[in-house]
């Protein structure tokens, strides 16, 4: 890897990590209140100017790494969100590239595909309906999703409670996750993850990131037979563009 990109990119990561301490952050469950009288926009590390967030809620991402937009999603997107999971539960349609992650505990006694045995359905970008979910404003194993080492249970937590149509943005950086479902209906939710498009790829060889490097380029050589794909086509690949014009992603 290029010696110089890495120095830099280590250089944000400390710069981001190095901020604030996790002891002196006070969360609020959206976009909390407070002075704004000594915070100047030139101090905002994560957030760019813009006509979307207020000066208050860019403070409050800046200060703990996630905000909470009320009432983004309408009812009516929602409905026709729910309606396309269906009919890719019943595989009605097959979108490109698509992949149905089922629950194992119980894929094996239904034998109807509905939404009853999926657990999540990952790299629906080909998918028109659910990606347009992107452009709004703004007893198994799986393999993938790997633990956090040396994580302090007695942490403290700031716990969402979140309605139907709210949306939250997490910073990467954030350790974030969701409880088990305890009720008895369905809990849907719609993820993805943006990136600048001046982003740059990077090699993980030799890094944390390795061995889930090659579990993502694995899956993908046995779902779809290509041999020599690597890491950065998988990306190239899983990657589209939302606004403005693709780059280096």
């Amino acid at each position: 890897m290029d010696r110089n990109r890495a120095a830099e990119r280590l250089s944000v990561l400390l710069r981001h990590l190095g901020c604030r301490s996790a002891g002196t952050i006070i969360a609020h469950h959206t976009s909390g209140v407070g002075s704004l009288a000594s915070f100047h926009p030139q101090q905002f590390q994560y957030t760019r100017e813009n006509n979307v967030l207020s000066l208050e809620q860019r403070k409050f991402y800046e200060e703990n790494g996630f905000l909470v937009i009320k009432n983004l999603v309408s009812d009516a997107d929602i409905q026709r969100f729910r309606n396309e999971f269906e009919r890719i539960c019943r595989e009605e349609v097959k979108p490109l590239g698509l992949f149905m992650m089922r629950d194992v505990t119980i894929a094996k006694s239904e034998y109807v595909p509905s939404e009853k045995v999926v657990s999540k359905v990952q790299d629906f970008q080909e998918d028109e309906e659910l990606f347009r979910y992107c452009t709004l404003p703004e007893g198994g194993v799986n393999i993938m999703f790997h633990g956090i080492q040396d994580y302090d249970k007695n942490n403290a937590r700031v716990h969402l409670v979140m309605e139907k149509g709210d949306t939250v943005f997490f910073h990467p950086l954030l350790i974030h996750g969701s409880g088990r479902n305890k009720s008895q209906g369905f809990r849907k939710a719609i993820s993805c993850h943006f990136a600048d498009a001046n982003c740059h790829y990077i090699d993980v060889e030799g890094t944390s990131q390795e061995n889930i490097g090659k579990e993502v380029v694995n899956m993908i050589r046995k779902k779809h037979g290509f041999k020599d794909i690597t890491l950065k086509d998988v990306w190239t690949f899983r990657g589209r563009v939302v606004k403005g014009e693709r780059i280096n992603l």
